[in-house]
């Protein structure tokens, strides 16, 4: 069994900027059921940058997957977050090198003269909070898709 390819459905990787709440909208969907190890969460206080390594499911190609029969794919997939002036985080433990999370969602809040907040939404009540100077999203793909470890859409309650 080999692993799915961006030829294989003649798509490119996605490279993708948020600059504005509905910019991020579209990033939040893509992302949402992205499954990653806490040790894949890294913040890079002095260039004030997040950045997070997931493996998101890809839903721009489920439906071409379900017309073709075959099977749904992931993607190793780079969120940066730039300008970040504090990460706060609740409700999971970082130094738990084999916690695995699942974002839920993506939001912003804005604050004064272009600041606000980012939030990521994880299962389990967990959430990380970035305050931004400036709002500045990027979510690019940088592996080739592979098929879904559980072979299903994943689903919520």
């Amino acid at each position: 069994m080999t692993d799915a390819r961006f030829e294989d459905g003649g798509e490119a990787p996605l490279r993708l900027v948020a600059q504005d709440a509905d910019d991020l909208k579209v990033v939040s969907a893509l992302v949402q059921d992205a499954v990653l190890p806490v040790t894949e969460i890294s913040y890079d206080a002095r260039r004030r940058r997040f950045a997070v390594l997931l493996n998101r499911f890809r839903w721009e190609d489920r439906e071409e997957a379900e017309r073709l029969g075959r099977a749904y794919e992931r993607v190793r997939s780079l969120l940066v977050v730039e300008d970040v002036r504090k990460v706060q985080s609740m409700g999971f433990d970082r130094a738990d090198k084999d916690l695995v999370l699942s974002v839920l969602s993506m939001s912003f809040e804005p604050g004064e003269d272009g600041t606000g907040r980012v939030s990521i939404v994880l299962a389990g009540d967990g959430a990380i909070a970035l305050d931004v100077e400036a709002l500045e999203v990027r979510l690019d793909d940088v592996t080739r898709p592979y098929r879904a470890p559980s072979g299903k859409v994943p689903r919520h309650d």
